[in-house]
């Protein structure tokens, strides 16, 4: 159904009315690949998202999808597909004729229109509702319709702005869900999903780029940038991250080095650039840490500040020689006290160090 190419950043620089608001942006998206872009506001992501689109000239550097160069074409003449928070639909048209607003631009054949509406709406679970009007629909399935519009054009890559950043919780996981669905029914299909929900970002990217001030942060297959972020920033900002100021005191076992957090000696897995006597930061998640066990290596004391049950988990607020840290936990049965003596322990794999920035 859809051909699908690759989206090359190559140095883009954006900048409005002299203040650079993305510098030297440079980023290769595979074909076929969920691209999530994320990262807080005013980082550069919807700018970069929208000098694919057409909608930002770069003030330097190219973009190309596929082999071709589109930096200088209009929008509508790059074979893209996109959908916005809002949904954009137009209200005084049916929902088939939305879907077949594109694809009547293009002048294609109205017996072919007829054929792409429906596998179109098809695919988004929206084929029973042609013959209504967006203000007939729930904000999801406004949402499905869009994507129906913006597939139904054939497009070379699908742009995603914030899609689904104005629905509520629950119907936010089940669109999740059908995003991944359909992915899976379009393979080739490339996708640069922009966002500032990480959740979604980890559930549907096969690589994440994290921004910051303009500029590429980082990036990487979603769950590596996870597990072992390069950096305090991505630590913090890809989910919560318990993070240690500790010294390396040198090598332990193969592929393990010893570091030293007050007076608690831990063993972690080493770092490639940090060497003995390196003052860094040892980054552990909050559902990494547990309850001390006999079989854990690194234990480390603490006292409990705050307990907050969220349903399917509780959340532990500690006091670690004057650290904090969290820990997530199934529920409770008898949740501690506050100000009670908490013994903590984690696995040496569950632990990345990073180096200060």
């Amino acid at each position: 159904m859809t051909g699908g190419e690759g989206i090359s950043f190559e140095g883009i620089t954006v900048a409005y009315r002299g203040t650079v608001v993305l510098s030297d942006f440079s980023l290769q998206i595979q074909r076929g690949e969920i691209m999530a872009l994320i990262g807080p506001s005013g980082s550069g992501k919807t700018t970069a998202l929208r000098a694919v689109a057409g909608f930002v000239r770069p003030t330097s550097g190219r973009v190309r999808i596929g082999e071709t160069d589109v930096t200088d074409l209009p929008p509508y003449a790059r074979g893209i597909g996109m959908v916005v928070q809002n949904y954009a639909l137009f209200p005084h048209m049916k929902i088939e004729d939305n879907v077949a607003f594109g694809l009547r631009a293009q002048k294609t054949e109205t017996g072919l229109i007829a054929d792409r509406v429906k596998e179109c709406l098809r695919l988004v679970g929206m084929a029973a509702y042609v013959g209504r009007f967006p203000r007939e629909l729930s904000g999801g399935q406004q949402q499905r319709v869009a994507i129906a519009r913006a597939l139904a054009v054939q497009p070379r890559v699908l742009l995603l702005d914030e899609p689904l950043s104005a629905l509520d919780a629950q119907i936010r996981r089940s669109m999740v869900e059908e995003l991944a669905k359909l992915h899976r029914d379009l393979p080739n299909l490339t996708v640069l999903y922009v966002t500032h929900d990480q959740t979604e970002a980890l559930t549907l990217a096969d690589r994440i780029a994290i921004m910051k001030d303009g500029r590429l942060c980082s990036f990487g297959p979603s769950h590596g940038l996870y597990s072992r972020p390069p950096n305090r920033f991505t630590a913090e900002f890809l989910g919560r991250a318990n993070l240690l100021p500790v010294r390396i005191e040198g090598p332990a076992e193969v592929g393990l080095v010893r570091v030293r957090f007050g007076d608690v000696g831990l063993t972690v897995p080493a770092h490639p650039t940090l060497a003995a006597g390196a003052e860094c930061l040892l980054c552990i998640r909050p559902h990494d840490l547990r309850l001390a066990e006999p079989h854990h290596g690194n234990r480390l004391g603490a006292a409990v500040t705050h307990v907050q049950w969220q349903g399917d988990h509780h959340v532990l607020t500690l006091d670690c020689a004057g650290t904090v840290l969290r820990l997530v936990s199934a529920p409770l049965r008898e949740p501690p006290a506050q100000g009670a003596p908490f013994d903590l322990g984690f696995a040496q794999v569950d632990a990345t160090l990073i180096a200060h920035e």
